[in-house]
């Protein structure tokens, strides 16, 4: 028969950080402005991450663009984000489980109960008050810790515990975020992206036809500037894709308003190439073909599909009356696989206009391959 071990109770007097904070920062004038300006529970929080602060380039604007100097662990590259970008990334990098021990020694020592419940988690506790009592383990029942929430005792099992500090540490994060006048749901993309191989234009619009006006605001604040690069590419890519639904439903000049806004908020990245692409569809569909072309090159330097491209530029170098570069996009976009019914009609058509020079010059060609 299996004996069940007998539940012991540990006292936490001497393996709990009561008062750590303060006493990091007795005596120390900098430690106080730093404070001030990272706000006290996130420079606790960059301590528990192991983020030391090199220097602060104040903001006084606009706080959240306040640029924030600093090294990791015992890594000495020196990194900088803007606060804003900082703090979200103490909220992410805290919100982790950390890496407990297991196993308790039946004496255990300070640093043990510390390593056993997390020492993350100890050091949180009294940044928002808690004070940890007694830790009860064993009987074969979860691991327990008795908790003082300010003047109200109460037992909850560790992991609880631990679930109850992230919560307070996202808390903590939402209360310093910027209440923006720009709310802007990105779940809606998907969704619009679903209408849009439907080619249900109106339910795009009705999506995310409200986003240029203040993306076009938010695109000249501080807080736009500091958004990640992922955040900027995805409104980019809504952009575009909102440009092609006002394409689709006759209303040009606000597709290309709308795509030159997205071509800003890609910022050339590697998404801006279906950006130009768009905008470049946008000028062939005003029979703007000059102005189609230049974009249309653009794209292809930025990354766009050969295959999907090229066509479209032979179309316009056609209509310009560029028929031998027309050919030529047409033959290169064979080569990066174009579908055969984009290709043949274009090539018929401009092989009859070009005539028995055009003729004589492939036959040289095919010679020489």
């Amino acid at each position: 028969m299996d004996t069940v071990s007998p539940r012991r109770v540990i006292d936490l007097t001497h393996a709990r950080a009561d008062g750590w904070f303060a006493k990091l920062g007795e005596g120390s004038p900098s430690f106080a402005q730093l404070s001030e300006v990272l706000g006290e529970r996130f420079l606790a929080f960059s301590i528990i991450a192991g983020v030391r602060i090199a220097s602060v380039t104040i903001d006084r604007q606009s706080p959240d663009a306040t640029l924030v100097d600093f090294t990791v662990g015992d890594d000495t590259q020196e990194h900088r984000l803007p606060l804003g970008e900082l703090r979200r990334r103490l909220v992410a990098t805290l919100c982790t489980d950390d890496v407990a021990a297991r196993n308790l020694p039946q004496k255990p020592q300070a640093s043990d109960l510390q390593a056993f419940m997390g020492f993350r988690y100890v050091l949180l506790s009294p940044v928002f008050g808690l004070t940890l009592l007694e830790l009860m383990v064993g009987g074969d029942l979860p691991p327990t810790v008795r908790v003082d929430l300010g003047g109200a005792k109460d037992e909850i099992e560790l992991s609880v515990l631990r679930d109850l500090l992230h919560e307070r540490v996202r808390q903590e994060g939402e209360s310093v975020r910027p209440k923006s006048p720009f709310a802007i749901d990105l779940s809606a993309i998907p969704r619009a992206l679903a209408a849009a191989s439907d080619d249900d234009w109106a339910a795009v619009i009705a999506l995310i036809g409200s986003w240029p006006g203040p993306l076009s605001l938010l695109l000249r604040t501080a807080e736009g500037q500091s958004l990640a690069a992922e955040v900027r590419g995805n409104l980019a890519q809504a952009l575009g894709l909102l440009g092609t639904a006002y394409v689709h439903t006759g209303r040009h000049a606000w597709a290309e308003e709308v795509m030159r806004l997205g071509i800003q908020w890609g910022q050339e990245s590697p998404g801006s190439g279906d950006l130009f692409e768009r905008l470049g569809q946008a000028m062939m569909a005003q029979d703007r073909p000059a102005e189609a072309i230049g974009l249309f090159r653009r794209a292809l330097m930025l990354g766009a599909s050969e295959a999907s491209v090229l066509p479209q530029l032979a179309r316009c170098y056609t209509a310009r009356g560029k028929r031998v570069a027309a050919m030529g996009c047409l033959r290169a976009a064979r080569r990066a696989g174009a579908f055969e019914h984009e290709l043949h009609d274009q090539e018929a058509e401009l092989a009859e206009a070009l005539g028995e020079p055009w003729a004589r010059a492939c036959a040289l060609l095919e010679k020489r391959a």
